[in-house]
């Protein structure tokens, strides 16, 4: 969970912040006093008398030792200017109005999500009423995790059965084609991985309704991404280390938005958490081996790592289908060798999809 520092002067005035924002972040309020005897963190919100001078400068030399890339977010009245000034020459990040508002402190904490599904001049999307209504469910799948309110199963349950009737009318080289004119990696990424999902479902003859669960699966998939800032889930170039180490809490991140959602099944859950595991025990987050990992996870991660592959990034051009099944190849006792098997005439349906 997130950690959130509140620095006020009056501790009562944080029970509404914390109310809004449980289960989200491990709130902790401390007076200024109190804060400036440690390090300052990566996410601190002030609700200060922005009058107190000689406070003030003790303020600004301890936030001049933030880390890179910290939110400090100030309190302010929306008619005082001279609060906006000072809390910007403090070293304020963003100024917010009282009183606090917990969706919009979440979206100046990691960046708006909902920016990530528009995309209204995307004629291919708008011909396409299964990838439409796919995109509006990832929307809500990541509103919810990112404000940490339940889940509408059943809109990813309709959703879902509209990828199926897609990939089966149309074929899953339609659907990638689609897909990949997305401007959002995530979103892209998520509908490619369910697009893949429910092709390879459809490849080793389960049934529709496992067909739509693993439609379910792959929407759900990479819930955790909502809480990962957008400055790092949406930079156009590669990761560096930091940013890579922030990126893999998304795992967690997605089982801690989900661990208390109502009737979702626990194979979901541990599909969200576990998707980037390998059997070797080589990957994360647990570090866990074959004997703990589920077919439903073996196939989703068979997905993701595939869908990665063939994704358009403005850094690198996506790998022909038979490359990117040769990746999967390579991997080894990471995957399913027989699950990977299995899945290679579907790879063979994205073997060209590089071009264009």
């Amino acid at each position: 969970m997130y950690h959130l520092t509140v620095i006020a002067d009056d501790r009562a005035n944080t029970d509404v912040l914390r109310k809004q924002l449980a289960g989200i972040f491990d709130i902790e309020t401390e007076t200024v006093e109190e804060a400036i005897r440690s390090s300052p963190g990566a996410a601190t919100v002030f609700d200060i008398n922005l009058s107190d001078e000689p406070s003030l400068l003790k303020l600004k030399s301890w936030l001049g030792r933030k880390p890179a890339n910290a939110k400090v977010i100030f309190l302010a009245d929306r008619t005082s200017h001279l609060q906006h000034a000072r809390a910007y020459a403090l070293g304020a990040t963003d100024v917010l109005h009282r009183p606090i508002d917990g969706r919009e402190l979440l979206a100046r904490l990691w960046g708006d999500v909902t920016s990530l599904s528009s995309d209204p001049a995307n004629a291919a999307i708008r011909k396409s009423p299964a990838v439409a209504s796919a995109i509006d469910t990832l929307q809500n799948i990541f509103s919810s995790a990112c404000l940490g309110e339940p889940l509408d199963a059943k809109s990813i349950d309709s959703a879902g059965d509209n990828v199926v009737g897609h990939v089966e009318t149309h074929g899953l080289t339609a659907w990638i084609d689609t897909v990949r004119t997305h401007h959002s990696a995530t979103y892209q990424h998520c509908l490619l991985v369910t697009g893949l999902a429910v092709a390879f479902g459809q490849q080793i003859r389960v049934s529709r309704a496992d067909r739509q669960r693993l439609s379910f699966a792959g929407m759900l998939h990479d819930i955790g991404k909502a809480r990962i800032p957008l400055a790092i889930l949406e930079k156009p170039g590669r990761l560096d280390d930091d940013e890579m180490a922030v990126m893999k809490k998304h795992a967690q991140y997605g089982f801690d938005a989900l661990a208390t959602a109502p009737g979702l099944p626990t194979e979901m859950l541990d599909m969200v958490v576990h998707h980037h595991e390998y059997l070797d025990g080589s990957g994360y987050p647990h570090g866990i081996g074959a004997s703990e990992i589920s077919d439903l996870v073996r196939m989703i991660t068979i997905a993701d790592v595939f869908g990665a592959l063939i994704e358009r990034r403005s850094y690198k051009p996506p790998l022909s289908g038979l490359a990117a099944y040769n990746v999967l190849l390579d991997m080894g006792p990471k995957l399913d060798k027989d699950l990977v098997r299995a899945f290679e005439p579907v790879a063979s349906l994205g073997r060209n999809q590089a071009s264009g």
